[in-house]
């Protein structure tokens, strides 16, 4: 009896083992949670990087569907989608930058060093709009349509063929 107790502890971590095993085998890490997709875009106002003046979010679809892109100077993977954003710019594309816990400072050197592909940039310095959206990490990008509804969410750095796809949704 006594070498069953001694075992007993073996057993426990060998069945907790195989249970979170069995549980990753079946988990999508490419499964993105999509909690405001269909829904409209959170409410916000927050001050534009160059000047401080607050810009409305809502205002910002007036003219048409948008990009939202979550970005940060401190962020490798944004670092690498940057080109994307560039060519989305070259396409005419409107794309609006939100630079998430970010010093301002930081955020427009990263920008003079790799290019502006914004036509707006806001700034979500205690990261409250990233809360609103949902956001899970940098990058992430929201198309948002004419009427504010957030129809996509890209999470992770653009690649070319998501670029296209995104873009493709906002028509």
């Amino acid at each position: 009896m006594t070498r069953w107790l001694a075992a007993l502890p073996l057993i426990v971590l060998v069945a907790l083992g195989a249970l979170f095993g069995l549980y990753a085998l079946n988990r999508n890490p490419q499964v993105q949670p999509q909690a405001l997709v269909g829904k409209p875009m959170p409410d916000l106002t927050l001050p534009d990087l160059d000047n401080g003046r607050p810009v409305r979010l809502h205002e910002l679809t007036a003219q048409g569907p948008v990009l939202v892109n979550f970005f940060a100077s401190w962020c490798a993977p944004c670092e690498i989608e940057h080109p994307q954003l560039v060519a989305l710019r070259n396409q005419q594309v409107r794309v609006v930058g939100i630079a998430y816990k970010d010093a301002p400072q930081n955020t427009q050197s990263f920008l003079t060093r790799l290019g502006d592909p914004f036509a707006q940039r806001l700034v979500d310095r205690d990261g409250r709009a990233g809360v609103e959206f949902g956001v899970t990490g940098v990058p992430e990008t929201y198309v948002v349509g004419r009427d504010g509804v957030i129809i996509a969410k890209h999470t992770g750095p653009l690649e070319e063929a998501d670029a296209q796809r995104l873009v493709a949704q906002m028509r």
